[in-house]
């Protein structure tokens, strides 16, 4: 999936309750193995998207999507926020025709809510191939939370997330059943 800066994405995955795994990356282009910098061209196709592993048992895909349709702006078509360009396209890539029937659905749910007042403008593509971030990409927000980034525009999202899904929230370590991601 792809909402923008694929930090901010990855932040609020890392504290969704059935979320085993979350790696940024880039995907949804043609170039092979693109770097950071060749993605924020705008020239590769490719967008900053997260894969995300996730336990089915404790959250579904349905549920995953809908978080995803609500933290990011779905309406703003290349962009989110400062962020503008191809590369910031707010994106589901599936997996199969089961995933895009529950993308597509989750879309039109999430549209019906009326709590975005522009039409939701997310591309469902097949995912072809998915090309990791750089190592000093991953983890981003939880690393360097004094960057004046990660305080203007990531903590914001992760306080709309934890507001509004309070009870999808991670369970403290130790507390439940959840794996943490490694």
């Amino acid at each position: 999936m792809g909402g923008g800066c694929f930090w901010c994405t990855e932040a609020v995955f890392l504290e969704l309750r059935g979320v085993i795994g979350v790696v940024s990356g880039y995907a949804g282009g043609a170039k092979p193995n693109p770097t950071y910098e060749q993605v924020c061209s705008g020239r590769t196709g490719h967008a900053e998207v997260v894969q995300v592993e996730f336990d089915p048992t404790i959250l579904s895909y349905h549920d995953l999507l809908t978080v995803f349709l609500t933290v990011h702006d779905p309406t703003t078509l290349n962009r989110q926020g400062a962020d503008v360009g191809t590369q910031y396209r707010s994106v589901i890539l599936f997996h199969d025709p089961a995933q895009k029937a529950t993308a597509h659905a989750v879309i039109a749910e999430v549209q019906a809510t009326g709590i975005w007042r522009g039409k939701l403008v997310t591309e469902v593509a097949p995912l072809t191939q998915f090309f990791p971030a750089e190592e000093y990409h991953r983890d981003y927000f939880r690393r360097h939370p004094e960057q004046a980034y990660c305080r203007m525009v990531i903590e914001p999202k992760v306080a709309k997330f934890r507001a509004h899904f309070v009870e999808r929230l991670r369970d403290p370590p130790g507390s439940g059943p959840d794996r943490r991601p490694g």
